[in-house]
C-alpha cells in the first residue's frame, strides 16, 4: 500500500522552502522569497507553519539597520523530509 504523505509538507511552497534549506546550513528571508517566488505574506504564514511543526528554526535579527530573519531546518525538519521522499518513492514503485 501507498505511504501516507506529511500534509505538512504535501503543500508546494512549504516543500520548496524544506528542499532549499534541506542544502544550505541558513537562508534568509528575501534568499526564500525570490527562489521561490512566493509573496512575502504568503512565505511568512508557510514560515510560520514549519515552525509550529518544529521543522524549522526562524531567527530574527538586525543585519546593520536592516531587519533580517533566518531559517534553518531541524533535524525533526531533515527527518520529516526523508520520510516524505521514502513516501514519494512509495507511489513510483509500489512493489
Amino acid at each position: 500500500m501507498f505511504k501516507p504523505l506529511d500534509p505538512l509538507l504535501h503543500s508546494e511552497l512549504r516543500l520548496a522552502v524544506i528542499s532549499i534549506l534541506i542544502s544550505v546550513e541558513e537562508a534568509d528571508f528575501v534568499f526564500l522569497r525570490n527562489k521561490t517566488k512566493a509573496t512575502a505574506g504568503n512565505l511568512s504564514v508557510q514560515l510560520d507553519k514549519l515552525q509550529q511543526a518544529g521543522y524549522i528554526v526562524i531567527a530574527k535579527g538586525f543585519n546593520g539597520k536592516m531587519p533580517r530573519t533566518t531559517c534553518r531546518i531541524t533535524d525533526a525538519g531533515r527527518e520529516a523530509f526523508r520520510l516524505y521522499v521514502e513516501a514519494l518513492r512509495s507511489y513510483i514503485d509500489p512493489s
